[in-house]
């Protein structure tokens, strides 16, 4: 069974620095899947943030955090990290790691292609 647990959100200023951290259990060195940052707000629909293909290490960003966020990984770990820089108060939400299956070798930042979810961590960014 998979199990993730997401780790490093908290409130910052804008313009700050976070690094959230999904671990990952269940998988083998073996297993070939995406690991993806999501993020929502209460009211609002789940936006796809980054996801990263675990063996070719492709990776796919929205355009709202192109050139802020970086998707990595530490396979050895079963460890994903998202590292957010300039942060902004539209930033702000509640952010889940999420891993499923590749389609066609590639990973997307559709939610309806992950079959497991962490609880969430928070970001707050203040103005």
């Amino acid at each position: 069974q998979v199990h993730l647990v997401e780790s490093g959100g908290g409130s910052v200023q804008a313009g700050g620095s976070l690094r959230l951290s999904c671990a990952a259990s269940g998988y083998t060195s073996s297993n070939v899947y995406c690991m993806a940052w999501f993020r929502q707000n209460p009211g609002k629909e789940r936006e796809g943030v980054a996801t990263i293909h675990t063996v070719n290490a492709r990776t796919v960003y929205a355009d709202s955090v192109k050139g802020r966020g970086t998707i990595s990984q530490d396979r050895a770990k079963n460890t994903g990290y998202l590292q957010m820089n300039s942060l902004k108060p539209e930033d702000t939400a509640m952010y889940y790691c999420a891993t499923g299956p590749p389609s066609w070798g590639a990973c997307t930042l559709r939610p309806d292609g992950y079959n497991y979810w962490g609880q969430g961590t928070q970001v707050t960014v203040s103005s």
